[in-house]
């Protein structure tokens, strides 16, 4: 390589250098006016890395559960979840992380002054300005209202539920909300067929025929109210 070729060569890496630092600050200054924003929401927001560890969570979210930043980060919010809840709220998350796809949940999150109420949260997938994986992004919100009287989901039930796939399980909360199957492919972005071919095996997998005892085992499970 000659010496102008080095030349070109060097001042080529230091363009693509100074590029990357552009495109780091863009981000930097992104999520922080995100995070400006996520503290005056009623709503508890919260954001994970790329590793599926949660790296913050707003101002509503931390008086909800009255601990600091440091206490709920990484790992540290499934301190506060029901202890019958733990496993498949983890699961679902985890599930759902891996496949990078959008998730609902409701749950039950211990508050500030040591009661548990129901939460529903709902995470979608972040990219970063490459476009690559970032993590998630979530919101919760306290429906303790919509929940009482108290239902504690049948064990068998969410067992059963839980040997389907998270694609099959969002077609069944779908169709037990009542949604069609056109509906249910349109809100999932899916095509009509997809949703037809997870209903089939779904109702292979629950032992059921029919739309009724599917919506039950929703039910049951504690995937929609009663």
């Amino acid at each position: 390589m000659g010496c102008e070729e080095c030349a070109l060569w060097r001042q080529r890496v230091a363009e693509l250098e100074a590029e990357l630092e552009r495109t780091k600050e863009r981000d930097d200054s992104g999520e922080e006016r995100f995070r400006q924003l996520a503290d005056c929401s009623p709503l508890m927001i919260w954001m994970s890395g790329s590793d599926a560890l949660w790296t913050y969570l707003n101002r509503a979210w931390l008086e909800f559960r009255g601990r600091s930043m440091a206490e709920e980060m990484g790992n540290g919010w499934t301190e506060g979840l029901h202890p019958d809840d733990r496993d498949i709220c983890v699961e679902t998350y985890l599930r759902s992380f891996t496949a990078r796809q959008p998730y609902r949940i409701e749950y039950r999150l211990q508050r500030a002054d040591g009661e548990y109420c129901w939460v529903e949260d709902q995470g979608i997938p972040r990219l970063d300005g490459a476009g690559g994986f970032a993590g998630f992004n979530g919101a919760a919100a306290d429906i303790s209202d919509r929940r009482r009287p108290y239902f504690k989901p049948d064990e068998e039930a969410l067992r059963i539920v839980f040997t389907l796939t998270e694609r099959e399980r969002q077609v069944l909360v779908l169709v037990a909300e009542g949604k069609s199957t056109r509906r249910a492919a349109r809100q999932l972005g899916i095509s009509y067929k997809t949703v037809e071919s997870h209903r089939s095996r779904i109702l292979e997998k629950l032992g059921v025929h029919e739309t009724a005892s599917m919506v039950r085992y929703a039910i049951r499970a504690g995937l929609i109210a009663p």
